[in-house]
């Protein structure tokens, strides 16, 4: 009778773990989704009054800029992700700047990973495009005879190649170079802390 008590009392322990991450997680999809909609109101605010009053060139690097940032926070996710928080415990006993900070996103690595790869990524994909069809719209407005499909596919291309091509590269860096990418975020993360 006892055994049955204390296997019901490890049921109810279980149970009671899987409703508190289920909690967790449903803070987190909240989280999230007002986080993503916060970033892509702002981006793309700021993206349409700076394109408003600019040529090409600036347009272009704007675009350029916007793409940067997505393949860069891909990085951080996959390198988050790949990386192995044990060289960061012996970092952080000598008390090293950012160590903690480290440790507690290799922990996190999937809430991480989904801000950097799917908020980030994401909505620097969207607003990518966005900013191309500004620049098509501007493209027109200066070369009015040219024909409006073929730039708008080229320009939809060369988006699509730098953001596809850019992130692959980035991964493949962010897996053989995990450890110095989480290592240099959480020292910056902890200086923008500090500075607070």
């Amino acid at each position: 009778m006892d055994n049955g008590l204390k296997g019901n009392g490890k049921n109810a322990k279980k149970n009671g773990n899987k409703d508190s991450k289920l909690r967790i997680d449903k803070k987190w999809i909240i989280t999230i989704i007002l986080w993503t909609i916060l970033i892509s109101g702002s981006v793309n605010l700021l993206s349409d009054v700076l394109l408003r009053n600019v040529n090409i060139l600036v347009a272009f690097i704007i675009l350029i800029f916007i793409i940067f940032v997505g393949i860069i926070f891909d990085i951080i996710g996959v390198a988050v992700t790949a990386a192995d928080e044990t060289p960061f415990h012996a970092k952080a006993a000598k008390k090293i700047p950012g160590a903690k900070i480290a440790v507690k996103l290799i922990r996190n690595a999937d809430k991480v990973s989904n801000f950097c790869n799917d908020v980030v990524g994401d909505v620097s994909g969207i607003v990518s495009g966005t900013v191309g069809a500004s620049i098509v719209i501007k493209v027109i407005a200066v070369f009015k005879n040219i024909n409006i499909t073929i730039i708008t596919a080229l320009i939809g291309a060369l988006i699509a190649a730098a953001t596809v091509g850019g992130k692959a590269l980035g991964k493949s860096f962010a897996m053989n170079q995990s450890e110095m990418i989480v290592d240099k975020v959480s020292r910056i993360i902890y200086l923008i802390k500090k500075e607070r």
